[in-house]
């Protein structure tokens, strides 16, 4: 999760993935990125603990009538979830799990009496019950005190009970919102560690490589005191680091890394090449920055394409003369540019073509991309010129991000506006929007709650192809 001010809340959700992939999944920001580069981060699956903190959580699959909210409020310590229509306030939610946190609290002296080896041995004995078929939610109340009174003796904090109600909501499936400071990192580990427990890994999504390290390295103690293994996935890690740190109980990690290992599986021409396993459950920190703000941002794995550069300034000098409304339109909502008539024409006529739309020439894209690049980016705004380079600024954090570069010819039209060396154009490989790649994973209950979040179906309604000989017509049936 990112820090938030004093007084600012964040949310986390948890997922369960429907259909375990065989290939991998992964995520960026922006529009196109160069790959990490590798390097090693000691210890796969442990690493010596240090301190961190914040966590939220994600898919997971479940059996018939366990149905998911797609909201749901604690009220209290963790304030209101959702509040409003279709959130249930802090007294409803306490009232949902007060019996459950009646049996965490009475299995309390039982499990405060073991020795570190027997308290470690409880694990064990969770996991042989989970393999032999017992439900999660059935080891819940004592998966919960296991973990309850390893953060006592590990960390010294002890999960208070509206905390526990937090890990019950994660393990729903459902969205928390909870305070600065209120313990979401703590209140992560619970849903984690027993989900763990299945043997198919948990994957705990954060925002950035600093909170993912940082929470692996102090809540990650916990689990790791109980006999878990628990991995950290940083950028420049090697492909055999992730592959490693992925195999662990609980894997740490930002969810443009586990995007970008998304792609890069997706394209792997071997078995041997993979480092993503089958997707089971995951903790989202920061839910509402990564499916909401973020949800339509792509994720791209690109290559190089080589093209001529004399075409880029060639554009850029055609749409420095263009005039709006004259020559093209601009649609700033949609961020789209259309050449009107008398555009198509001048382009023609300037650059001494027949046909502007010609593939074998690809005129067209330079001329749109140069009135993009003049129109819709803007200097010191999209993007800042230094040393004879242009770097994009991140729109949600107002960041440089050197390295970055927007595909399909346009980061070449904007270094041809500025008058700066063109690099080669790139062409994209795989791509994916965080929106996609989460959802294509998770449940159908899980389905059905974004459905009546969102109010739209999951899947398009294939309707036969028809010509129509008037407008007007089809105007009235797309209306029906």
């Amino acid at each position: 999760m990112a820090m938030a001010p004093p007084a600012a809340a964040t949310c986390a959700t948890a997922l369960r993935f429907a259909h375990p992939s065989s290939s991998s999944s992964s995520s960026s920001s922006s529009s196109s990125s160069s790959l990490p580069s590798p390097r090693p981060l000691g210890g796969a699956c442990g690493g010596r603990p240090q301190h961190g903190r914040r966590s939220l959580r994600a898919p997971r699959r479940r059996g018939g009538g366990d149905r998911v909210a797609a909201r749901a409020g604690l009220g209290g310590l963790l304030g209101g979830m959702f509040g409003g229509a279709g959130g249930d306030d802090g007294d409803a939610a306490r009232k949902r799990y007060a019996d459950t946190v009646a049996r965490v609290n009475s299995m309390e002296p039982e499990v405060s009496a073991l020795s570190d080896a027997d308290l470690r041995a409880r694990t064990a004995k969770l996991q042989e019950r989970a393999r032999a078929g017992e439900s999660l939610d059935s080891l819940l109340p004592e998966a919960f005190a296991v973990v309850r009174e390893a953060s006592k003796r590990v960390l010294g904090l002890r999960p208070f009970d509206v905390q526990l109600i937090g890990g019950m909501v994660l393990h729903k499936g459902e969205i928390a919102e909870m305070k600065t400071g209120e313990g979401k990192t703590l209140v992560a580990i619970l849903p984690a560690y027993l989900n763990a427990l299945s043997g198919k890994g948990v994957h705990v999504v954060t925002v950035n490589d600093y909170l993912a390290r940082r929470d692996c390295e102090w809540v990650g103690q916990v689990p790791r005191f109980l006999g878990l293994q628990v991995g950290l996935i940083q950028q420049n890690m090697t492909p055999e680091q992730r592959r490693e740190n992925y195999l662990c109980d609980i894997t740490y990690v930002t969810n443009s890394e586990l995007g970008f290992d998304y792609l890069r599986d997706n394209l792997a021409m071997t078995v041997d090449e993979l480092v993503l396993r089958n997707f089971n459950y995951c903790v989202i920190d920061e839910v509402d920055s990564i499916l909401i703000d973020e949800a339509r941002t792509p994720l791209i794995i690109s290559g190089l394409a080589e093209k001529p550069s004399d075409r880029y300034y060639k554009a850029a000098k055609i749409a420095e003369v263009f005039e709006r409304d004259i020559h093209y339109t601009v649609d700033e909502k949609q961020r789209n540019v259309l050449l009107t008539e008398e555009g198509y024409a001048d382009a023609e006529e300037i650059l001494d073509i027949n046909d502007l739309y010609d593939p074998r020439e690809q005129w067209a894209s330079y001329v749109l991309n140069a009135i993009k690049a003049k129109e819709l980016f803007l200097r010191d705004v999209n993007y800042i010129v230094r040393s004879k380079e242009v770097l994009i600024v991140d729109e949600f954090t107002g960041r440089v991000m050197p390295g970055r570069r927007w595909s399909d010819g346009l980061h070449q039209a904007i270094e041809a506006k500025e008058g700066v060396p063109i690099q080669n154009e790139t062409i994209t490989l795989a791509s994916i929007s965080y929106q996609n790649f989460f959802l294509q994973a998770i449940s159908e209950t899980m389905w059905h709650d974004w459905n009546c979040c969102y109010g739209k179906p999951r899947v398009r309604k294939h309707i036969q192809t028809k010509s129509y000989r008037c407008s007007n017509k089809q105007a009235n049936d797309t209306k029906g």
